[in-house]
């Protein structure tokens, strides 16, 4: 009697004596497979809500960082063009807008 190895992927799962005397005999072998039940959401359906989510927040944070920068540096530059040109005067009547108070 010759005795062959068992066939295909499920062979490390057959202990060789079962796999053998099955064969002897002609029993069929029953091979059980364990599976966990996925009773939960996958992580992608979490995870790509999140990161849109995630993306379009730093959008706005930085859309308010440049208006608050661009707002800034216009007050800048209106106080430098003030500053420069000295009162203002409209019909007129003057009126020093910066500068001492001497």
């Amino acid at each position: 009697m010759s005795h062959r190895d068992p066939p295909g992927i499920i062979a490390p799962h057959i202990p060789a004596d079962a796999y053998r005397r099955a064969e002897a005999t002609g029993q069929p072998v029953v091979i059980v497979v364990h599976t966990t039940d996925h009773t939960g959401r996958p992580l992608r359906d979490y995870l790509y809500p999140l990161a849109v989510a995630g993306a379009g927040a730093i959008g706005i944070f930085t859309t308010i960082a440049a208006l608050l920068a661009l707002l800034d540096f216009a007050v800048h530059t209106a106080v430098s063009i003030a500053a420069a040109t000295g009162p203002i005067s409209i019909g007129g009547i003057s009126l020093k807008v910066f500068g001492s108070k001497r």
